[in-house]
């Protein structure tokens, strides 16, 4: 006997929803466990420091003690307590020292532990605070905790925003009124300049610094990697397409790559330049800007944003050729990894001197 195509239409719907129902638990049930875990390092951590200092252990036996420890553990639990995971619990403890005692927080029903605002949220898995707890600038760590968790940063993208120095860039990019907020509220996307990095990195086209090549090439390299340059830019970013093509009195022109920000509500123009920035250059983005805004964009939507992307620019040049309220940027590129020393030292200095700045205006 067939089936009436509306009871399979129901029977359908009926799986959709137990699957997705079950998808969503077994997701709860993951999470979870996960955070349990990591509130478990954290308390192990406290008792290991405790012991220490309680006993003024010396660092030979100090040593002895964890190698003993992780022996009954393991004796007793299995695998996963090895001496180097109680090195790391200790750690994880050292750097996240001011939050409750372990039993405050596995005593708690799950909803108070995630209600309470006395208890901080562990909300990423082992393996994201494993990177985080190497971090030593505290408002680093924290900008890169809100964005792993508001993003949903594997532990692969948390590595390698950590490791192109994402922080450092963004504030570097910013007002100096702007920058201590990264640390409390992670990146806020509510101006064109708040997409701005200096510089972008793309070591992930896999193109090297040494090597000469074409614009043709960078656009496709970065099109083979495009989940990874959409990482790069940051929040909001959609891509639309490459060589958009639109034509005015009756000329082609072709934007290399066009993208939407959707929490800007703007499109995002990219031309790439590996040679020197021109003027004209810059006369073409200013075209393209205005013929997107008078064309393109929607009545609700903000005005269009254009970036030239460039190995190197000149600042003054670009200030004398657009005009000020102009929404074009210069924006330099890199194909390698930055030197992580060298931005945070700059970042320190450039602090110090915005503080040196607040003493003498008060």
């Amino acid at each position: 006997m067939t089936k009436d195509n509306n009871i399979i239409k129901s029977e359908n719907n009926l799986f959709d929803r137990v699957a997705s129902l079950i998808e969503n638990a077994r997701k709860k049930a993951a999470t979870t466990v996960n955070s349990v875990m990591v509130y478990t390092y954290y308390g192990v951590g406290k008792y290991i420091v405790e012991f220490e200092q309680n006993g003024k252990v010396k660092a030979d036996y100090g040593k002895q003690v964890l190698i003993n420890l992780s022996q009954k553990l393991t004796d007793k639990f299995g695998e996963g307590w090895s001496e180097e995971t109680l090195k790391k619990c200790r750690k994880f403890f050292t750097v996240y020292v001011e939050f409750p005692t372990p039993e405050k927080i596995l005593t708690a029903s799950t909803d108070s532990v995630y209600g309470v605002d006395q208890i901080h949220k562990f909300s990423l898995s082992w393996n994201h605070y494993q990177i985080l707890m190497r971090i030593k600038n505290e408002s680093a760590r924290s900008f890169y905790e809100i964005e792993a968790y508001e993003q949903q940063w594997s532990v692969r993208q948390l590595q390698r925003q950590v490791s192109s120095s994402l922080f450092e860039r963004l504030a570097l990019s910013r007002d100096k009124n702007e920058v201590l907020k990264l640390a409390t509220e992670g990146q806020k996307i509510e101006k064109p300049d708040d997409i701005l990095k200096d510089p972008l990195v793309l070591e992930f086209v896999g193109l090297k610094s040494d090597t000469s090549y074409s614009e043709t090439a960078l656009e496709g390299a970065i099109i083979s990697k495009m989940k990874d340059f959409l990482l790069e830019l940051g929040k909001g970013f959609l891509f639309e397409a490459r060589q958009k093509r639109f034509t005015f009195d009756e000329e082609h022109f072709y934007v290399d790559l066009v993208f939407y920000n959707r929490l800007l509500q703007c499109y995002v123009l990219i031309d790439l330049k590996t040679g020197k920035l021109t003027h004209q250059d810059l006369g073409q983005m200013q075209m393209y800007v205005n013929y997107f805004d008078r064309y393109a964009k929607q009545d609700f939507e903000k005005p269009t944003i254009g970036i030239l992307l460039c190995e190197t620019k000149n600042d003054a040049l670009v200030e004398l050729t657009l005009p000020k309220d102009a929404n074009i940027y210069a924006q330099q590129y890199a194909v390698c990894l930055p030197d992580k020393k060298l931005l945070q030292n700059k970042l320190r200095e450039w602090i110090a001197e915005y503080n040196q700045q607040q003493l003498s205006s008060k």
